[in-house]
């Protein structure tokens, strides 16, 4: 028996509500326990979607994390290969690395939050309020991570500050990829929702400090999944 079909012997549908995550969750821990050796390709969409009983769109968004993880790699005719069983530091979301990102992120979208404490409209300010409550109500990992990408985006547009704004707007493709990544790996969009509220709700009362400090405790969470993922317990400089 080859090692791709001795792992779908052990392996068995997926009925967790959030199919993606587990379909995930599953072939990552395959990955990185060396049960699929580096060099293997992975079985198609179709068979990969009738083993877990879930729907091809589902297996495409858990290959497309297992990619943003660096995993594996898709090849255009051939199929999806592993490539590694170990994230590492260079780990990258189109043109910047998940470094580039936790490093730069508390330097621009920290001040955004406190200026948006002071400068923010009515009109943006209830958009991040309905924001809030669209992703507490969102179930789908996909669209969650689009809501959350408009979030961080208008609150950098209420900070008032263009370079700000051009600079979330700029590198929108990457949060969102890491965003979904997270995500599928620490399953934090609960804890999110409540970060991104106390967020706003300092944005709302004009409280700079405490915006601040709310956007520093919600980054500094992305932060620590993101060493996690990529094994290091500080990001080197």
């Amino acid at each position: 028996m080859s090692e791709v079909a001795d792992w779908l012997s052990y392996t068995s549908p997926i009925s967790r509500k959030n199919a993606a995550e587990a379909v995930f969750e599953d072939i990552r821990s395959a990955i990185t326990s060396g049960r699929l050796a580096v060099g293997i390709r992975l079985p198609a969409e179709s068979q990969l979607a009738a083993h877990y009983g879930v729907s091809r769109p589902i297996i495409r968004e858990a290959l497309r994390s297992l990619q943003t993880l660096g995993l594996t790699q898709t090849r255009t005719g051939s199929g999806t290969y592993v490539i590694t069983s170990t994230p590492g530091p260079e780990l990258r979301y189109g043109g910047y690395s998940a470094r580039d990102l936790i490093e730069a992120r508390p330097f621009i979208e920290v001040p955004a939050a406190g200026w948006a404490a002071l400068r923010r409209t009515e009109q943006q300010l209830t958009r991040l309020f309905e924001l809030c409550d669209r992703m507490d109500r969102e179930e789908d990992p996909l669209k969650w991570v689009g809501l959350d990408s408009e979030f961080h985006s208008m609150i950098a547009e209420s900070s008032g500050n263009a370079v700000f704004a051009k600079i979330v707007s700029d590198a929108r493709d990457a949060l969102m990829r890491q965003s979904e990544l997270v995500n599928m790996m620490a399953q934090r969009r609960v804890a999110s929702n409540v970060e991104h509220r106390r967020i706003v709700e300092a944005i709302a009362a004009g409280q700079e400090q405490e915006a601040i400090a709310a956007m520093e405790a919600h980054l500094g969470q992305v932060k620590r999944v993101v060493t996690t993922i990529i094994g290091e317990d500080q990001p080197q400089r």
